[in-house]
């Protein structure tokens, strides 16, 4: 494995650890639908959204990797609006399994290039904000750490300390 290739998985591993600490402290429906203002994202649709995201990715570099996701994509893809309507939405095992699962395939994805397929372009259909398959888990990274800063907050709007230190 390149340098740049360890690089990008243990950013990876490093934003999805942060999720999996932030998530730890949703128990019950209530907090997981918690929302700060009628259109902030939820924990739950955060999880859903990751599993959509990260399948986005994996279709991107693998085509045949990625999964059909139908509802999914309504209710967590990109310009979905979370509701905190519990009835709207899978149960809240399956969506962290979703994310968890897609996050595994794509790990196992970067696991198998090798350094020149960094600079490759992506599967036809990738948006051009994803020029390289290199920039794919740039974005994967950047794109969790966006969200899972709003989930900061609803952790912290539901009384939780910080993850990491702090008061």
């Amino acid at each position: 494995m390149s340098n740049t290739q360890a690089c990008l998985k243990r950013q990876m591993q490093q934003a999805r650890q942060y999720t999996e600490a932030l998530l730890a402290d949703f128990k019950t429906p209530e907090q997981w639908l918690h929302q700060v203002h009628p259109q902030a994202n939820h924990a739950l649709w955060f999880a859903g959204h990751m599993a959509t995201a990260d399948n986005y990715f994996v279709s991107c570099l693998a085509p045949d990797k990625a999964k059909k996701f139908p509802s999914y994509d309504t209710q967590f893809g990109m310009g979905s609006q979370p509701t905190a309507e519990a009835a709207k939405y899978p149960p809240i095992e399956e969506v962290l399994a979703a994310m968890r699962e897609r996050r595994t395939t794509l790990m196992e994805l970067l696991d198998s290039l090798k350094e020149d397929d960094l600079d490759k372009a992506p599967a036809s259909g990738a948006s051009d904000f994803l020029p390289t398959v290199g920039k794919v888990f740039e974005v994967a990274v950047w794109h969790e750490g966006l969200h899972s800063g709003q989930i900061s907050v609803t952790r912290r709007a539901l009384g939780h300390k910080p993850v990491f230190g702090g008061a």
